[in-house]
């Protein structure tokens, strides 16, 4: 129990909270009834958002040091971004012990490199499994495997809180703060009421997905009433997190897909629709549920919605011109068939990983296509991964800028703020490193192995298009995954972790930030191109 001191009091004059707001101090926050924890955080950022029965001091300098021994606090929080990093590592762990449990598997047990591989690709919803999930798993393996995939889907604080808003549970702070990081989103204000509109937005959608696919399994006679109702809540799940994960595998063959429902517009455009929805972001969902009340949306709306659209509809067209006349893929299917596939296969690198055709089979400048789609992946605040949406658009921004000779990065009437700018290269910076670098490791390692299994494919694309899957947590592969290496198989699981949480996210577990600077350094140019 940590002994509480009482703070030094503090004269605030009247309509301080007006003022306040325009002050640049920072906030030191005493937990009242329950906890002593201290966070230092931004006094604008939280100004709204602070319960009104913590007690807030003001401080004249954020250079300012309080002891904790003085206040008798606990020690500061850890960091929100190893949080975020170890709640994710936490849910793989316990993911994997229970995937190992001999009730797991229809054999009883399995190798705990399987059960971390498969606890894995759940958690960061990507889709990629070295074994087949339907005649591997028991009907408990496969619904931890559903959980696990709610559960990366949503992010772990999400459910969290899910769990404190019904048990009546208050939301704190340093909850906030998690919770901001898990949505991408810059302010702690409002984070409670998006996190309330995310678990609405998630039942509606996943039952009314699960709804549909029900009632159109039912009408197959491989499906049961009760397998139907089962299979169509697992895959709408699964679409809609974009994870990938599928139970095809029983009724129509190992590693299936939905390859036996190329051709069923019910099934393919309602899986199309719950991973566009579930990639978009929550935040975006939100402001579309409330246009018609505000009439308006925010410049990261606008991005998202128009980027996304535009990269499904150029991926389309480019897939229906490139495999049009392969005998592997296209060729032998009608005109509405080859457009529904086209599609299909345009949408699925948003990260979801299903696949109405055969990946293998596919041209290499068309798995070259789905590889850059499955780079740029979902958008911020969504259930995919990549480098998101956002960032490239305002590095195809910041380009258009510099070759027009303009000083700033412009659009629908707004100026985007520099450092975003920088960080969305960054970002794009670091993936293409790590995608990279996996990539030359994984053919050092799974050379000779992939050689002997007769991959008709180049070995180094094969490879690269696997990394790229892996790190856009999508989950499409040419094949290979199930070849893989103990070694080959940990490089991929720690290319889908870095890519479900973000390479700066990563980065920032690993290192700690420096105080910035008051002063600047003198400036000058350096030679360009």
């Amino acid at each position: 129990m940590v002994k509480r001191m009482s703070p030094p009091q503090v004269e605030i004059p009247n309509g301080c909270r007006a003022s306040a707001v325009r002050l640049r101090a920072d906030l030191l926050l005493f937990a009242s009834r329950k906890a002593a924890s201290c966070l230092i955080v931004q006094l604008p950022e939280l100004v709204e958002t602070v319960p009104c029965h913590h007690f807030i001091i003001l401080l004249n300098s954020s250079r300012m040091q309080v002891p904790n021994e003085r206040w008798g606090a606990k020690k500061p929080p850890i960091e929100p971004a190893k949080a975020f990093v170890l709640g994710f590592a936490g849910v793989i762990a316990i993911g994997t012990m229970l995937l190992s449990l001999p009730i797991a598997r229809e054999n009883g047990g399995i190798h705990p490199m399987d059960a971390l591989f498969t606890a894995a690709s759940a958690v960061c919803v990507t889709g990629l499994a070295v074994v087949d999930i339907a005649r591997t798993y028991t009907t408990f393996g496969e619904i931890v495997t559903i959980i696990l995939i709610q559960i990366g889907g949503l992010g772990y604080m999400t459910a969290a809180t899910a769990i404190a808003l019904l048990i009546g549970r208050q939301v704190g702070i340093r909850e906030r703060v998690l919770l901001r990081e898990a949505h991408g989103q810059l302010s702690l204000r409002g984070m409670v009421w998006l996190t309330r509109r995310t678990l609405w937005f998630t039942l509606i959608l996943e039952s009314v997905g699960a709804a549909i696919l029900a009632l159109r399994f039912s009408t197959l006679p491989q499906f049961s009433p009760g397998m139907s109702l089962y299979y169509g809540t697992y895959h709408a799940v699964s679409a809609f997190c974009n994870a990938g994960f599928d139970l095809m595998g029983k009724p129509f063959g190992a590693f299936a897909s939905l390859t036996p429902f190329s051709a069923d517009a019910v099934v393919s455009l309602t899986i199309a629709g719950l991973i566009i929805t579930g990639g978009i972001g929550f935040a975006v969902v939100a402001e579309l549920s409330s246009f018609r009340e505000r009439f308006r949306l925010s410049l990261h709306s606008k991005l998202v919605l128009v980027t996304t659209a535009g990269l499904i509809i150029l991926g389309t067209l480019l897939i229906l011109a490139l495999e049009w006349d392969n005998p592997l893929t296209l060729a032998k299917m009608d005109t509405g068939e080859k457009v529904l596939v086209s599609y299909f296969q345009s949408v699925t690198p948003r990260t979801a990983g299903f696949s109405t055709i055969n990946i293998g089979e596919l041209r290499s400048v068309t798995v070259s296509i789905i590889g850059t789609l499955m780079f740029i992946g979902a958008s911020p605040g969504g259930t995919g991964g990549g480098i998101k949406t956002t960032t490239f658009i305002l590095i195809v921004l910041a380009i258009w800028s510099i070759v027009k000779g303009k000083r700033d990065t412009e659009i629908f009437g707004r100026r985007i703020v520099t450092t975003d700018v920088f960080r969305a290269l960054a970002i794009a910076v670091l993936a293409a490193l790590l995608v990279v670098t996996a990539t030359i490791v994984l053919t050092m390692s799974e050379l000779t192995t992939i050689q002997r299994a007769g991959i008709p494919e180049d070995t180094f694309i094969a490879l690269g298009f696997e990394v790229i899957s892996a790190f856009g947590t999508v989950g499409l592969s040419t094949g290979i995954t199930p070849l893989l290496s103990p070694f080959g198989r940990l490089v991929i699981i720690l290319v889908m972790f870095v890519g479900r949480v973000g390479p700066l996210t990563a980065i920032a577990a690993l290192t700690s930030r420096e105080r910035a600077l008051k002063g600047r350094l003198p400036e000058e140019h350096v030679t360009i191109g």
